[in-house]
């Protein structure tokens, strides 16, 4: 190919990563990072010969059914891929690849910063100090959760997962978790495999979720599974929105039955639910796990290394379609 292969992408991506972009391809860029309908994205994309999506592309299956015939891939700028339909792309011969591995620190750092945040007040503190109401100190006042020696239960032991056991020995945390498959020895660190939720959560004094979003693991985080975590248990989520019931979240964290929420990722964000907001004993950021500047360029590398192979005519390395 004489040409430099044409690329649309689809958000205003960091300078290191746009300039290899211009530098390599044709690319399109978002400068005003607007947020893409279907449609829009399906008439940007005509004459294109891949698309550099994020998350927050919806691309299903009508979407990929109406792509033009000349795109052959889709480099996701994220780890998770459940914004795209991967058997609508097998179906159209259309190569879709993620960004793996990358992320996982920049994660593991941000779900220790929701524990510590959720279980100490920051929120609450914070706000006591912006708003000049911090007033006196006396012995009893703000008194949070400890965090070291506590029981940390894991609910999916992926790359990040792992990083976040890694980071939470450091606090001397007991580290207890539930996969769909036991690790290797090596992997596991002393963890503690369980087999169902149903030894995990009884022992759970925090618990951190990092499961993918599928069909199985939506609304996974219900009452049902609330009703069986320690009172005054502190769950964080920088995993996906959708893994969580919020309505039986927000019950629980009005009862009381939950003692604090760190939560990076919402259902239909960035519309998050004014309710969040209103309550103290919750730890709230917008969807930050993977943002540092080193990460967010690790990530578009990886997108283009991707890009890279399939305009050379090899297998890309992160291949998921």
């Amino acid at each position: 190919m004489n040409r430099k292969p044409a690329v649309l992408v689809t958000r205003k991506l960091p300078p290191n990563v746009e300039a290899r972009l211009a530098r390599d391809y044709d690319a399109r860029f978002n400068a005003a990072d607007r947020l893409y309908s279907g449609e829009e994205l399906l008439a940007l994309s005509e004459g294109a010969d891949a698309i550099l999506p994020c998350h927050t592309e919806h691309l299903n299956a009508e979407v990929i059914r109406r792509l033009p015939d000349r795109i052959r891939a889709i480099a996701n700028f994220s780890v998770g891929v459940d914004h795209c339909d991967l058997d609508a792309a097998r179906q159209r011969g259309i190569i879709v690849t993620n960004t793996p591995d990358v992320l996982t620190d920049a994660t593991a750092e941000l779900t220790m910063l929701l524990l510590l945040g959720a279980a100490r007040r920051a929120s609450e503190g914070e706000r006591l100090i912006r708003s000049g109401q911090w007033s006196t100190w006396s012995p009893s006042f703000m008194l949070g959760t400890q965090v070291t020696g506590k029981r940390l239960g894991i609910i999916g032991m992926g790359r990040i997962g792992q990083m976040t056991a890694r980071r939470a020995r450091g606090l001397d945390m007991e580290i207890h978790y539930h996969n769909r498959s036991r690790l290797p020895d090596a992997l596991e660190g002393g963890a503690i495999y369980h087999e169902s939720l149903d030894s995990l959560l009884p022992l759970s004094e925090f618990l951190a979720l990092h499961c993918p979003n599928t069909p199985e693991t939506q609304n996974l985080f219900n009452a049902d599974l609330i009703a069986r975590l320690p009172d005054g248990a502190i769950v964080v989520n920088s995993a996906r929105g959708n893994i969580v019931d919020e309505d039986a979240l927000l019950d629980a964290l009005r009862s009381g039955r939950i003692a604090a929420a760190g939560l990076d990722v919402f259902k239909d964000e960035p519309h998050i639910r004014p309710e969040f907001a209103k309550l103290d004993n919750t730890f709230l950021l917008p969807h930050l796990g993977s943002a540092t500047r080193e990460t967010r360029d690790a990530m578009g590398y990886r997108a283009l290394d991707n890009l890279d192979a399939v305009f050379a005519g090899r297998e890309p390395m992160d291949r998921v379609a």
